[in-house]
Parts: C-alpha cells; structure tokens; sequence
C-alpha cells in the first residue's frame, strides 16, 4: 500500500462545478489529492478540519468572496501558514494587489492560466 502522507493534498475552491471538475481532473492525473469546496464558508470548514499543503482560491464566490477567504485563512492558526494561489477571473489591479498583500502566493487569471499550468507550478508553490 502507497504511503498517503506523499500524496499533495489540494484544496480548490471554485463555485463553477465545471471549472473544478476541470482543474481537479489534471490535478488528480498529475497524482495530487484533489477536495472541491463550492463557496468560502465550506472551504473554511474544510482548511481548518483537514488542512490541504495547498490551496487554489477563486474570488467571485457565493456567502464570502475569496478575498474574505484568504483573511480568514490568514487569522486561524491551523491554516495561517498555507500556501494560497489565487485562480480568478478578475484581473483588476486592485484586486490582484490586495491578494497579493493578505499573503497569497500568486494571482493567476483563468483565462490566462490552463489546468497543466496550474498542475505544473504546484512543486515550484510548495518550494517557495
């Protein structure tokens, strides 16, 4: 039997069911363990519970945007360490700074960014 503690966990929240399922399945081809929260009160829940070694956060979410989030994220102790990279539509500036500001590692567009990128930069976003 595989050891579980050498599988990298993901946590990815996104309320687009196809978007996730999108992402989660290169993720999961690339051998990562792929959780799906639809909305920020359920991610939350989730990162504190179960803390993923990664998070991918959306900003247009439903009950909490991904900003609220990453505030969140940032003010428990279980999950204050957790490497986030924001996965959004919204590429406006003052935005991509405030992410950037509350500690997320990176700020990627969605348009701008395929699911291989994404599987492909998660070592590089571990090792920073």
């Amino acid at each position: 039997m595989a050891e579980h503690e050498d599988i990298v966990r993901v946590l990815f929240i996104e309320d687009d069911p196809a978007v996730a399922e999108m992402y989660r399945t290169k993720l999961e081809l690339d051998g990562y363990a792929v959780q799906s929260a639809p909305d920020g009160e359920t991610a939350l829940r989730l990162a504190a519970n179960s803390p993923p070694d990664i998070v991918f956060l959306d900003i247009g979410l439903p009950k909490m945007d991904g900003l609220a989030v990453l505030e969140r994220l940032r003010a428990d102790d279980r999950t204050r360490s957790l490497p986030v990279v924001i996965l959004s539509n919204f590429s406006e500036a003052e935005l991509v700074q405030r992410g950037l500001k509350l500690g997320a590692l990176d700020y990627l567009i969605k348009s701008h960014t395929t699911p291989a990128q994404v599987a492909g930069n998660v070592p590089n976003w571990l090792n920073s």
